[in-house]
């Protein structure tokens, strides 16, 4: 039996999608592997939303618990991530909120990392975010 398209050359299969849909031949779609294509788009501007709020969280601990080992690197880190996130939600202004939901596992994810790195206790690290949203998000802050 022979893969669909859609395994074995997922660009053509694209390709093939999008001339359909521009001559409007709606019946001739594959509707079934569409839609998930469609679904996984959306998801992944919430994965990376998600993995940047970890790699800024992160960062923030590193800053806070180990200032002297403070670096350009770092604040750089911190600084991207802000912006990454920042230029996803104003793309996506129904993901505004997304941050807020998913803070508390993002943390969990940032204060394993941050342990591991620094080789700080895991229980050195607050159990629940010491920042509130609006101050990870925010341009200038950075915990003293």
């Amino acid at each position: 039996m022979s893969l669909p398209l859609y395994e074995r050359d997922f660009y053509a299969w694209a390709m093939a999608q999008s001339q359909l849909l521009r001559q409007q031949r709606f019946d001739e779609l594959d509707m079934e592997y569409l839609i998930d294509e469609i679904e996984d788009m959306g998801k992944s501007e919430r994965r990376v939303i998600e993995s940047q709020l970890e790699r800024l969280l992160h960062h923030l601990l590193k800053w806070q618990y180990q200032p002297e080992h403070r670096s350009g690197s770092w604040s750089g880190s911190i600084r991207e991530a802000r912006k990454q996130i920042h230029k996803l939600i104003k793309r996506n202004p129904s993901l505004r909120a997304y941050p807020q939901e998913v803070l508390a596992d993002a943390y969990e994810i940032a204060r394993i990392r941050a342990s591991a790195e620094t080789g700080l206790s895991e229980g050195l690290f607050p159990e629940n975010p010491p920042y509130s949203i609006a101050e990870i998000l925010a341009e200038t802050f950075l915990p003293q």
